[in-house]
């Protein structure tokens, strides 16, 4: 776990705010009231912060599913709305969101491998040099992000990480990384051709993060990451400041092992 602020992790200090409002069953508050409250009593956290540990507490939101951290301790909320909650109520309300069910994210995977890619019309083939999956790119790379730059590393925010980073209206970020220069990365992943309307896509996560994370003078870089490049988005990206492009190369060796000698 990353280094906490203050002496108790978010996790703790939510409770810690639950616990001093006394809520009755059916009372709902806002994400704004727990923000102004964290403002008050923890000024140091940020409110991107305290919304991620919100999501991360709502037994009903599938998006706690992005922080690996999350268990039976953060069962505390039920949301209602968007931005509102109240207090879980076990045996009343449904069971908590901990994992999807077994075999669905193999069924989802099948379904999208027999897709089309919509972009340009191919279907990914077999001995292709890309990634079958925009998650198994974005796995990969969480887990060897040295392979970008040397120094690049995971943001981690307590026990939240960077990967599938809540970024605002439900948007997410593919991978949230700081270099080792302490600057911000944000990289934006396309497992096959890469085409000019992510350009948009980038710089409204970059900008998110300069808003909401980034510290006075700290800088925010983007990259783009994905089989081949477009000829357009690379003159979209042309005159770009602190916006990057990378193709990816997959690579396999098959040999033969020799025969084991076994005794006449």
């Amino acid at each position: 776990m990353a280094r906490t602020i203050y002496d108790k992790p978010t996790r703790a200090l939510l409770k810690d705010m639950l616990a001093a409002w006394q809520l009755k069953p059916g009372q709902v508050f806002t994400s704004t009231r727990a923000v102004e409250w964290f403002a008050q009593h923890y000024p140091k956290l940020k409110p991107v912060t305290i919304r991620a540990h919100l999501v991360q507490a709502s037994t009903n939101d599938k998006n706690r599913l992005h922080h690996p951290s999350t268990n039976e301790s953060d069962d505390l909320l039920f949301r209602v709305d968007v931005g509102q909650y109240r207090l879980y109520e076990a045996g009343k309300d449904p069971a908590p969101i901990h994992e999807l069910v077994q075999g669905d994210v193999a069924k989802q995977e099948e379904a999208v491998a027999a897709e089309v890619d919509e972009a340009d019309g191919s279907e990914v083939l077999a001995g292709s040099s890309e990634f079958l999956l925009e998650k198994d790119l974005q796995r990969y790379l969480a887990q060897n992000l040295e392979c970008i730059e040397p120094g690049l590393k995971l943001y981690e925010d307590e026990d939240l990480q960077g990967i599938e980073f809540e970024a605002g209206g439900g948007r997410r970020i593919d991978i949230l990384a700081v270099d080792k220069a302490g600057a911000f990365v944000v990289l934006e992943l396309k497992v096959s051709r890469g085409y000019d309307r992510v350009v948009g896509q980038l710089l409204r996560y970059m900008n998110w993060v300069r808003k909401e994370l980034a510290e006075p003078g700290q800088r925010v870089r983007g990259v783009i990451i994905c089989r081949a490049m477009s000829e357009d988005l690379r003159l979209a990206c042309a005159s770009i400041k602190d916006v990057e492009l990378c193709e990816y190369r997959l690579s396999v060796t098959v040999s033969k092992v020799p025969p084991l000698e076994l005794p006449a």
